[in-house]
């Protein structure tokens, strides 16, 4: 493949926690790795936060340095910027302004993942920028609902992905109005999660999550409402260690006493999300050390058929940990169900622990063998850069 000069945009420095960094250093490490050369830019109006002090405010030194931090272990220093946009002057840390509007001009592709980048002037200049949905639904919606912005938005790529791998076909029910999508996976670069160690004889299936994010973007279509969250789905499914004779583990934060209560009378315990979501390689760790993952999908993925597929439980894969997820019409979900096992009611989830206790060692290769085979990282963004036309 001839190298080419690629721009990755995103949130990683405006909302540095640890999930979302991982979203974005696989893209740049996979794109690395098959000899293109990377750019990081983050140029937005969005105001960033700060995980350690919780504040959000015009102060943009903590994504800079973050930002710093992770071109010098991930192999793109000198090749990152900051752009505050929401500041008068639009000042930079990192590359100049000048060598941002350059890199708009040259570059052969600009990914704006999880399709958070706003346009701006300097922007517009590429017609090479190719839209990567993370949350399929919201956007089918309001396109279907005839909302201007939305289509003008989308229209303005050059190719429109997304993780909805259902979207555009039957088994999605809101109408594409023409918009062609195409299915893409989060990308994940195996080697950077694996670990030769088997989990310890008390690890437990764990999950890291925000608890509630209703509200950010719910959406109501046909008028039924669904639910950009977990937690009623997390909620459906209680009872599930219990039933199972198993303790299950959450990394979050529930506020509401009576709710947490309910949890730990039917077998779940908890840790703070708080450090794992600062410390992006202690986030790795524990995915690590877990014996696996339980999970649920957020609603809208769920009632939607959207085909959705989580970028974390892609590393618990590719750490070489089974994973027990709520079906989502996923289209790789393997017929033996070894490594990756799917559900929709409580009887399933038992049938699914069984399975993994039964041939651990059996269902941890499997679970790495799915990663590389369906989620490593140069086979995804070769594909997607191929089916762009890039």
């Amino acid at each position: 493949m001839k190298s080419k000069r690629i721009v990755v945009m995103g949130f990683m420095g405006s909302m540095p926690i640890a999930g979302v960094i991982w979203q974005h250093i696989h893209y740049i490490v996979s794109l690395q790795r098959l000899g293109h050369r990377v750019y990081y830019i983050e140029d937005s109006a969005r105001v960033p936060y700060n995980p350690e002090t919780f504040d959000v405010g015009n102060d943009f030194s903590y994504a800079a340095s973050i930002l710093g931090r992770l071109a010098e272990e991930f192999q793109f220093k000198g090749r990152w910027a900051f752009c505050a946009r929401y500041l008068e002057g639009n000042p930079t840390a990192g590359l100049s302004l000048t060598k941002i509007r350059q890199l708009y001009r040259d570059a052969d592709a600009i990914l704006n993942v999880c399709g958070t980048q706003e346009f701006n002037d300097d922007l517009l200049v590429s017609d090479r920028i190719l839209y990567i949905e993370s949350d399929p639904g919201v956007e089918q919606i309001k396109v279907d609902k005839g909302i201007k912005s939305t289509i003008q938005y989308l229209r303005r790529h050059h190719a429109l992905f997304t993780f909805g791998e259902n979207v555009g076909t039957p088994k999605f029910p809101v109408p594409t109005h023409g918009l062609k999508w195409l299915p893409t996976r989060q990308p994940v670069v195996s080697d950077l999660w694996q670990t030769r160690r088997a989990p310890r004889q008390t690890a437990v299936f764990t999950s890291i999550a925000n608890w509630s994010t209703s509200g950010l973007k719910d959406i109501t279509w046909h008028g039924e409402t669904y639910l950009w969250s977990k937690s009623r789905e997390f909620l459906r499914f209680v009872t599930a260690p219990r039933k199972c004779g198993e303790t299950f583990e959450l990394a979050t934060n529930i506020k509401d006493e009576a709710i947490r209560n309910r949890f730990s009378k039917n077998g779940w315990r908890f840790v703070s999300p708080m450090q794992l979501s600062v410390d992006y390689w202690m986030y790795r760790d524990y995915i690590r050390q877990s014996k696996g993952e339980f999970t649920v999908a957020k609603d809208q993925y769920v009632r939607l058929n959207t085909g959705w597929f989580s970028d974390r439980t892609a590393c618990y894969l590719a750490a070489g940990r089974p994973v027990i997820t709520q079906d989502t019409a996923f289209p790789f979900t393997p017929a033996d169900q070894l490594g990756l096992l799917t559900f929709s009611s409580i009887k399933q989830i038992v049938e699914a622990v069984k399975m993994v206790n039964a041939d651990y060692r059996k269902h941890s290769r499997a679970a790495t063998a799915i990663a590389r085979e369906v989620f490593e990282g140069e086979k995804v963004v070769a594909s997607l850069l191929d089916r762009a036309g890039i």
